[in-house]
């Protein structure tokens, strides 16, 4: 419980304050920000508490379950799609039959599965969230989500541009330059140093994440949305986290498992959306939606697990 209101002062205040910026402060700075973020603070944070994380056990099957719960939401989501056309008489146009599904297969693990992961569960159990993400989810939306997105767009751009995406991202490559610092003795004085600026940057996710909500305006989309965050958010955590015993995985571990999962749709869905010509009004107010949800879905998951 003490961990839980913690969280939930981080969450709040951290990221009002980033809403409350995002509406006084140029329109450039949650950009620069995020650029800061994406090259330096991340791939910082990454490799430091990666020296502290319990490299053993079973922890790539993270990476495997995170696949599952990416095929398992796309499937229930184009299920639900095609029911939707058979028995609703209303057939969606292309590009939001692409966003609902987007959503309901991507969460944001990093930029907000990280700092709840932190603050949750020991830094010892970091690794499972890491790998979740890194090879899990990024590989994903980059991955099967550019494929998607080609499949439905009307006016592919741009395509070969986003799979670089994946290549050059820097929190891949400091999650190898991570791995391999772990052979290396740091001195506790840098190391202190190290973890400050890892959990300055941790902040100022929640911070970036108040700025881009705070642009995002747009809720003529909520009940397509909401479709997606019903599968994203609840049912997939739900079915896939009943089998975690099945792997073998317990204790903190699945519940690490279980809230990456249970992430809202990542920002990556707003930027496939935009690249690809998808549904942009549905990708922005599932962002913004499954954002608040999570307050209320977080207690239901960390009670169950």
């Amino acid at each position: 419980m003490t961990n839980l209101i913690e969280l939930y002062v981080k969450l709040v205040g951290l990221v009002s304050v980033g809403f409350f910026l995002g509406l006084k402060l140029p329109a450039t700075v949650p950009t620069r920000l995020g650029q800061f973020l994406f090259w330096v603070g991340v791939p910082l944070s990454i490799v430091t508490f990666l020296q502290k994380a319990d490299l053993s056990g079973q922890i790539w099957i993270a990476p495997l379950i995170a696949h599952l719960a990416i095929l398992l939401g796309a499937f229930l989501a184009w299920i639900g799609v095609k029911w939707q056309a058979l028995f609703a008489k209303t057939i969606p146009q292309q590009a939001t039959q692409a966003s609902t599904i987007l959503a309901a297969m991507v969460g944001n693990t990093g930029y907000l599965g990280y700092p709840v992961i932190l603050t949750v569960v020991d830094t010892q159990y970091f690794a499972w969230a890491l790998f979740y993400d890194l090879l899990g989810t990024t590989l994903g939306a980059y991955g099967l989500g550019v494929v998607l997105a080609a499949r439905f767009s009307t006016t592919v751009q741009n395509s070969r541009e986003i799979f670089k995406v994946i290549l050059i991202n820097p929190a891949l490559w400091s999650f190898g330059f991570g791995l391999l610092l772990r052979q290396v003795t740091i001195p506790a004085s840098i190391g202190l140093f190290l973890e400050i600026l890892a959990w300055t940057a941790v902040a100022s996710s929640l911070l970036l994440i108040g700025m881009r909500l705070s642009k995002l305006n747009s809720w003529h989309s909520l009940p397509q949305a909401g479709f997606g965050l019903g599968i994203k958010m609840l049912v997939v955590p739900l079915i896939l986290g009943s089998t975690l015993p099945l792997f073998g995985i317990t204790g903190a571990a699945a519940r690490v498992i279980v809230l990456q999962m249970a992430m809202p749709p990542a920002f990556a869905t707003l930027i496939i959306a935009e690249t690809f010509n998808l549904d942009r009004n549905l990708a922005v107010t599932a962002l913004a939606v499954g954002a608040m949800v999570l307050l209320v879905t977080l207690p239901l998951w960390l009670w169950l697990f």
